[in-house]
């Protein structure tokens, strides 16, 4: 009797283990989380004008200005290396200047830029280059790579003769480029009122 109760109780336990599926199921990738400036925010900005550049403009109340000091753990080829971080939107505007010289000459430095430009045509759909001419008589171009690109964004400004910046938006984030697209296109509005604004020091 006592057998016969055994089986059957080892009969329902092993049943019910198998009906019990825990097996564990992949979890949905999940991205960053996206904060936007309040309407507040996005409607300010505030003005570039450190000690270290020869240049000025407005860049946004929620960016962060870091002085790059080192570059590939080398020390920065100049003082004028600087970054603004836009942690809340989880990206970052990559800043270098050179002075325009024997070493670095104007047609390198343009050069440069867009090959460094171009080396995003292998995953963008689309490199949108266009002229930059600002009221304050400031030149160069502008680069609105389009598509699933870390760099959605590049341009470089400059005299062509003494001063050539070069800068280069990235988004921290492997997010699909459509989930994306309202970040950037709401930093590319950024981006223009920094080129707009851009104006040389007088020396």
């Amino acid at each position: 009797m006592f057998k016969k109760i055994f089986f059957i109780l080892l009969t329902i336990i092993i049943f019910a283990s198998c009906n019990n599926d825990n097996t564990a199921t992949p979890k949905p990738r999940g991205y960053p989380r996206v904060i936007f400036p309040t309407f507040d925010e996005a409607k300010r900005y505030q003005k570039f004008d450190e000690n270290y550049c020869q240049f000025t403009f407005d860049y946004p109340v929620y960016g962060k200005i870091e002085q790059d000091a080192l570059f590939f753990d080398q020390a920065a080829p100049s003082a004028c290396w600087f970054n603004i971080n836009m942690p809340s939107l989880n990206a970052v505007l990559h800043c270098s200047y050179y002075d325009i010289s024997q070493k670095n000459k104007f047609e390198k430095l343009r050069s440069d830029a867009f090959s460094l430009a171009g080396k995003h045509v292998i995953k963008a759909d689309f490199i949108d280059d266009r002229p930059i001419h600002n009221p304050q008589g400031v030149s160069g171009f502008a680069f609105d790579i389009q598509g699933p690109a870390a760099c959605p964004f590049q341009f470089y400004m400059t005299d062509s003769s003494k001063h050539f910046l070069r800068g280069a938006l990235y988004i921290n984030a492997a997010a699909k480029p459509d989930s994306l697209a309202p970040v950037i296109d709401f930093l590319k509005k950024d981006m223009g009122r920094l080129i707009a604004t851009f104006a040389w020091k007088k020396s």
